[in-house]
């Protein structure tokens, strides 16, 4: 099947709805479902983001940018609190936090005449640990990306073709997962990650994390990022401000940037 069918059969899925939100984060994914659902359903087409301590402000800025962009309704419902389950960290965090994201997002959609709620999982979802994906299919949310066939690479090209900045947005995930399983989590380690990553982003780095692993800061950057890491005052200023910020050691991670490294880590967890 062509891109350009592949396509079509999204808007076509999408359009088998009388109305819809989007579960919208501000990344690649659902930033391109929110034009899918604006071209397939226009103003019965709605975005709702979630404002936790888990979103940095620079998603919520890029959020408020597409939606702005593709004329999508947006509604930002902010939830300050940090469920227990999730604050403890478990190997299956990402399903306690996406339940209680989810119902969050379904009740706002309801309120709002939305009965369906779509999230912007793709074909390369499958591939990786993902225990949020049983929180999405118990609360019978649909993906149409993944119905659709698209992965990821596939997203990105539409995004371009249809003109969205974040066609080539490197990957993101939620600030939690910088934290190793069983550490707690807390919002001043969230705040903490958060403002590290400004400073890498500051630097003019693209593709990087900052894995809080307790005193430690534990940089990785894109593998063809780390040759611009070793210069002696960009090492030292990027010492300072992680410092700064309360770590006691700033440690770069040889490997380069790994999607999920902490995953590594989760023992026997599937």
């Amino acid at each position: 099947m062509s891109l350009d069918e592949k396509y079509d059969r999204l808007l076509r899925f999408i359009g088998g709805a009388k109305s819809a939100a989007v579960a919208f984060s501000g990344g690649v994914d659902s930033s391109f479902l929110c034009h899918a659902a604006v071209s397939a359903l226009g103003g019965s087409a709605l975005a709702v983001t979630v404002l936790s301590p888990m979103l940095p402000q620079s998603e919520l800025d890029c959020a408020k940018r597409i939606a702005y962009l593709t004329g999508i309704k947006h509604i930002i419902v902010s939830e300050d609190h940090i469920d227990d389950d999730v604050a403890a960290n478990p190997h299956d965090r990402c399903y306690h936090c996406k339940k209680i994201e989810f119902t969050t997002i379904i009740e706002t959609a309801r309120k709002h005449g939305a009965e369906i709620v779509f999230d912007g999982s793709n074909t390369d979802d499958l591939d990786d640990y993902r225990p949020g994906l049983r929180a999405l299919a118990e609360l019978k949310v649909i993906s149409p990306l993944r119905e659709a066939g698209l992965n990821k690479a596939e997203i990105r090209e539409l995004s371009k073709r249809a003109g969205l900045p974040t066609w080539d947005k490197p990957a993101f995930a939620c600030l939690a997962s910088r934290i190793p399983y069983g550490e707690r989590i807390d919002r001043e380690k969230l705040s903490r990650v958060e403002k590290a990553e400004d400073l890498l982003r500051s630097e003019g780095f693209v593709q990087f994390r900052v894995r809080s692993h307790g005193d430690i800061a534990r940089i990785e950057v894109a593998r063809e990022e780390r040759g611009r890491f070793f210069n002696e005052e960009t090492l030292d200023r990027i010492a300072a401000g992680i410092k700064a910020l309360g770590f006691i050691y700033a440690a770069f991670e040889l490997e380069g940037y790994v999607m999920g490294s902490l995953n590594k880590a989760r023992g026997t967890c599937p």
